[in-house]
């Protein structure tokens, strides 16, 4: 027994818990108000009723004063014409509708007691009923606030997770960048310096002879073209120096 009562109430609690996941309090507020508004219904439609029964008492209760009036007539005229014993009927008559009327009378009275207690039932239902479809919409519209913030708190949760991978991704990109600049800055300065100059495309020794060759060539050419351009005077001491 021990063991079905724990099995029941585990039951429970998970339907509890699946059932209260699934319950949108919204709709639960609105049934409520739906509800109460049935009620009211209810109680303004028996208001109703009972004006309508009053209604219909007060005019039995009209007819009942208009026959008095007549047999109270018909009683006299009997006399008159000395029928005492139609008199005597006529008073018999009168006396059965004034006991009618004095009970119209009493149930008319206690209708309107009753109308007015239902009336004012009916009013304080209206303001309770208007008050909590008041209440209903502001938590109503808290719920969707709710709602949103939780929306906007996943969205913002999933997006925070996503950053950070992005952040790392950034993170290995600039190192990679930085790592591949300074090895473009290593190689602009090593070809400065000659050092990536290609061995097998330097000059051999012949030909580094010939551009001296051609060099001292070019340094006498430029040197008799100066002597050329100089006074006689001069070019006779510059050639006794030279001897």
């Amino acid at each position: 027994m021990g063991m079905l009562t724990r099995m029941s109430t585990i039951v429970k609690s998970k339907m509890n818990r699946i059932l209260d996941n699934a319950e949108d309090p919204r709709e639960s507020l609105d049934y409520s108000y739906e509800k109460q508004m049935e009620m009211l219904r209810n109680v303004k439609r028996g208001v109703v009723e009972m004006v309508t029964t009053k209604r219909r008492l007060e005019l039995q209760a009209a007819k009942a004063q208009e026959n008095l009036a007549k047999l109270d007539s018909q009683a006299r005229k009997a006399l008159e014409m000395g029928r005492e014993d139609l008199a005597r009927l006529a008073l018999e008559r009168k006396q059965a509708a004034i006991a009618e009327l004095d009970g119209l009378d009493q149930q008319i009275a206690g209708l309107e007691l009753e109308q007015e207690k239902l009336t004012q039932a009916e009013q304080r239902l209206q303001a309770k009923v208007q008050a909590f479809r008041t209440k209903k919409e502001i938590i109503k519209a808290q719920y969707s606030a709710a709602q949103a913030q939780v929306r906007i708190g996943s969205a913002l949760s999933g997006l925070s997770e996503e950053m950070g991978d992005i952040s790392l991704a950034v993170e290995r990109a600039e190192t990679k960048t930085e790592t591949l600049r300074a090895k473009a800055g290593a190689i602009d300065e090593l070809a400065a310096s000659g050092v990536l100059d290609d061995p097998m495309g330097g000059q051999d020794d012949l030909s580094r002879q010939l551009e001296q060759v051609s060099s001292s060539a070019s340094v006498e050419a430029e040197l008799a073209a100066l002597k050329s351009g100089l006074p006689s005077g001069e070019k006779k001491s510059l050639k006794e120096g030279q001897s």
